[in-house]
This record gives structure tokens, C-alpha cells and sequence, in this order.
């Protein structure tokens, strides 16, 4: 099943209470097919005071569904040392905070223990779990939809579990 963008913006606007997300690859996507990351490589950083050249339009996006009083979270597991492509995406992750999402980050080495799904998800209201599929490139394959009460709940109790050990974004550093 394909998703555009927009069908995933439609899906959390619908959103009522929570959307929560799990990170669990330390790349995503070919490097020669991200501009932002590129142009990162070559020292670009974000400016915090220049609003309007972050990512846009997820992080309006983000801010219309956290100012309703959804409340977004995203928790990525990652590895140590750290990938290129994860320093790219803490530098760049004042942006999400800003916006209203909440981050979190845990190091794979304290996640040995945990049954976690095989595929990065986003959990809406508790009730419906899409599963992003990446191939070995990290590139996005496809999206599945799952809202079977079983696969809800270990994704929940999963989120749940890697939030409460994950270090918050303030406090991670690479």
C-alpha cells in the first residue's frame, strides 16, 4: 500500500489525543537523494531564529496538531557511536521541539531486552498503528495499517516502555 504525504497529513489530523512514533534505523533514505542532508554534509546547519527555513510543511503540520492539544511523541533508537545520517537529524531536531513534538532518544544497546515490532510505526489515539517498511537502503518501501487490538497493544506497551528509558533531546548528546 502507498501513502502520500498528504494521506499521512489528513491521518494525523484526524488525530484526537496522540500520535507517538518510533525511530529505529540509523539511516533513512540514499544520501545522493536527500538535499537537506547534503546540504548538512557540506556544513549547512539549521538557524534557530529563521523559522521559515526548516521543514516545511511537517512542522506546520506538527504545530496545527499540537496547538489542538494532541500530543506528539517520538522516541529514536540508535546506535553509539552514532551514524552520520542520526547527527544530521539531531542537529536538526530543535525544529520538531519547537514545533510542539516531543523527543526522545535511546541508545539500541539498552533496548536488548525489549520486544519491539520489526518496522518503525506511528500509534494514532491508541488505535490504529502504521508501520513504515524501509529495504536495506533505507529508502521507504511501504506503509501497512494495522488496527487489529493485539498488534495496538504491543505497540503501545513497546512505545511505552522505550519513552520511559529514552533520554530527552535536551539531554542527549552526540
Amino acid at each position: 500500500m502507498s501513502q502520500s504525504l498528504t494521506d499521512f497529513t489528513d491521518l494525523l489530523r484526524a488525530v484526537r489525543k496522540s500520535a507517538v512514533h518510533v525511530e529505529m534505523r540509523d539511516t533513512y533514505g540514499m544520501a545522493n537523494e536527500n538535499a537537506a542532508y547534503e546540504k548538512w554534509r557540506r556544513g549547512h546547519r539549521l538557524d534557530p531564529g529563521d523559522r521559515a527555513s526548516w521543514w516545511r510543511p511537517w512542522l506546520d503540520v506538527v504545530q496545527e496538531v499540537t496547538r489542538k492539544g494532541v500530543v506528539m511523541r517520538r522516541a529514536r533508537i540508535v546506535s553509539e557511536p552514532a551514524s552520520e545520517y542520526i547527527r544530521f537529524e539531531h542537529s536538526g531536531t530543535f525544529t520538531n521541539i519547537a514545533a510542539g513534538e516531543q523527543v526522545r532518544w535511546l541508545p539500541r544497546r539498552q533496548t536488548s531486552d525489549l520486544a519491539l515490532p520489526g518496522n518503525d510505526f506511528w500509534l494514532f489515539d491508541q488505535r490504529l498503528v502504521q508501520f513504515n517498511v524501509f529495504d536495506g537502503d533505507g529508502r521507504w518501501v511501504h506503509t501497512d495499517h494495522v488496527s487489529d487490538p493485539a498488534v495496538v497493544r504491543h505497540c503501545a506497551t513497546a512505545f511505552e516502555t522505550v519513552w520511559q528509558r529514552a533520554v530527552p533531546h535536551e539531554q542527549y548528546g552526540l
